[in-house]
């Protein structure tokens, strides 16, 4: 099915065109949908990498983890998770020097070869080349939770002193101001409102963030949603991280919903739309594409994936839905 462009922003399936009047409910992932993270999260992945790089790893010279990096792993459908994420580009670049390649093209290789079970992906292809990464491993020891070393470094320059010793009472080895401070909120009390008049309490969020940080950067608005059926994958297992269903299919039998709409900006977000609708709770996914940091190959990679409404911001989802 061709996904058409009904007009600038807005891109649909005709299929779905036809079916979304009984959309009942709309849950929202918060990254890139809510909140521009391109120079929080994004960022954060930068220096955290550099940072390992640098004083754990003792490279000297590594290419740097690029925004097309970043976008590329997250294609795979098996990083949502932004440690996860920071992780798989460390063994990349430290296998990169190990066997004299440069560092860019070597991550994009990577990539190719890697899916939807993340780091195990990599790790696995990484192991085929009989590359030995024994000594980071085990100085990073991940996966784990915030009290890991690479998730501590993560936290810290993510959240800033104050916040992390609010969040985790310890104090931060760096004295810089939060990149969750340069978190842009995307919705609008406006918009907000007409899915509150025409869903009511059929409004939710699942996200791998923690509520704690969408609190920090929502503030006041995060009380119009359905809190109480929402899902924080951050303050849960790892079991339950995206693109595993479970989470949306708790929030959707939560707020008792016979057709939602999940509105997404990844692959991952994608794959548990349509993983919850073979599980026999119907899920249309919405694909946002304008807060990339190359939007044209987000859209096309969202195109080329046939996801059925792909828009350009939240914006134009009362327009979609008929709401405004």
């Amino acid at each position: 099915m061709i996904t058409k462009n009904i007009e600038d922003g807005i891109y649909i399936q005709d299929s779905i065109q036809k079916k979304i009047y009984d959309v009942d409910s709309v849950i929202f992932d918060c990254d890139g949908v809510l909140i521009d993270v391109t120079n929080s999260y994004d960022i954060c992945i930068q220096r955290t990498s550099e940072y390992i790089l640098k004083e754990i790893a003792n490279l000297q010279k590594f290419d740097p983890i690029t925004s097309k990096i970043i976008d590329g792993f997250k294609a795979t459908g098996g990083f949502n998770d932004e440690v996860d994420l920071t992780y798989a580009a460390i063994l990349c670049m430290v296998s990169a020097s190990k066997l004299n390649k440069r560092g860019n093209d070597f991550i994009f290789d990577v990539i190719r070869k890697s899916d939807q079970t993340g780091i195990k992906s990599v790790e696995k292809y990484l192991d085929s080349l009989n590359v030995d990464l024994s000594d980071i491993k085990n100085k990073l020891n991940y996966p784990g939770r915030h009290d890991n070393y690479l998730y501590s470094i993560f936290d810290q320059l993510f959240y800033g002193p104050e916040l992390y010793k609010k969040l985790f009472n310890k104090e931060s080895s760096f004295t810089d101001d939060g990149l969750i401070d340069n978190d842009i909120v995307l919705v609008k009390p406006k918009v907000l409102s007409l899915f509150k008049e025409k869903f009511d309490t059929k409004i939710a969020i699942v996200t791998g963030r923690g509520i704690e940080s969408i609190k920090y950067s929502l503030k006041d608005l995060l009380n119009e949603f359905n809190l109480k059926h929402s899902m924080f994958l951050e303050d849960e297992s790892r079991e339950l991280a995206k693109p595993n269903p479970e989470s949306l299919l708790r929030c959707i039998r939560g707020i008792d919903s016979t057709h939602a709409l999940y509105v997404g900006d990844s692959m991952e977000d994608y794959i548990m739309a349509k993983k919850s609708t073979e599980l026999g709770c119907k899920t249309t996914f919405c694909g946002i594409y304008g807060t990339s940091k190359n939007p044209e190959e987000k859209l096309k990679f969202f195109q080329d994936s046939n996801v059925p409404i792909i828009l350009k911001s939240i914006d134009f989802l009362p327009k979609v839905l008929n709401l405004d």
